[in-house]
């Protein structure tokens, strides 16, 4: 309701502005926009709740015990041998329910030596990284294209901003790393730029002009992307 009063405040501002003289069509479009999107932005992100928890449809409240906001499925994790693959082992909303509307959730991140986690972003949420064992080059690129890094070792913290495209490698020749990860989102959504670009539909043609080169290089390149389903 507070939203709603202060949009429709800048909106009676606006139209203050312009009481002298005639609004033109494109004036009258800009101001709708504004009034309809000022309480959207203002509410974006996880949803606030009104509750103490989220209960499952179908599930009776005085049913729920500690089990409910207990998760295992990082217990395999513990004393298991060096990784042999990059792998997110994740604790999101989808694996672990309790955490909807509880705006966290966590990832642990596995590379071994020499491995990358490509380029990608979280559309929804801020990413915390703890690496806890190894060593990990890191970075990210914000809005004006300037990239920042830094070489991480065991015990650091790096934030990479909600959005913004970013990727860790591990440098080491002959050791693994692992890292944990805390997002601001029960649901921070992964978007993989190279998977995206070339594991889609995106025509050759176009692929081939925006990255400046032909469209037998790009075929070559989108081979090791299958299409996605």
């Amino acid at each position: 309701m507070e939203v709603l009063l202060m949009s429709r405040g800048i909106a009676d501002h606006c139209f203050q502005g312009f009481s002298a003289m005639a609004l033109t069509v494109k004036q009258q479009f800009f101001l709708a926009i504004l009034v309809i999107a000022f309480p959207f932005s203002a509410i974006s992100g996880d949803p606030d709740i009104l509750t103490d928890f989220v209960v499952p449809l179908g599930t009776n409240n005085t049913q729920l015990d500690g089990n409910f906001f207990t998760y295992t499925g990082m217990r395999a994790l513990i004393n298991s041998n060096p990784p042999t693959n990059f792998t997110v082992t994740k604790a999101t909303m989808a694996e672990f329910p309790a955490l909807n509307g509880q705006s966290v959730s966590f990832a642990v991140l596995e590379y071994p030596a020499g491995s990358v986690n490509p380029p990608h972003t979280h559309p929804r949420a801020t990413e915390l990284l703890f690496l806890t064992y190894g060593v990990l080059e890191v970075g990210f690129v914000d809005t004006t294209n300037k990239l920042f890094t830094q070489r991480l070792q065991a015990g650091d913290m790096f934030a990479f901003p909600k959005g913004l495209v970013h990727y860790q490698f591990n440098c080491a020749e002959n050791d693994f790393a692992v890292a944990i990860s805390a997002f601001g989102s029960a649901a921070a959504g992964t978007v993989s730029v190279p998977s995206t670009v070339f594991g889609t539909n995106i025509d050759d043609d176009i692929l081939a002009k925006s990255f400046k080169t032909d469209v037998p290089t790009i075929q070559k390149i989108k081979a090791g992307f299958p299409p996605k389903a």
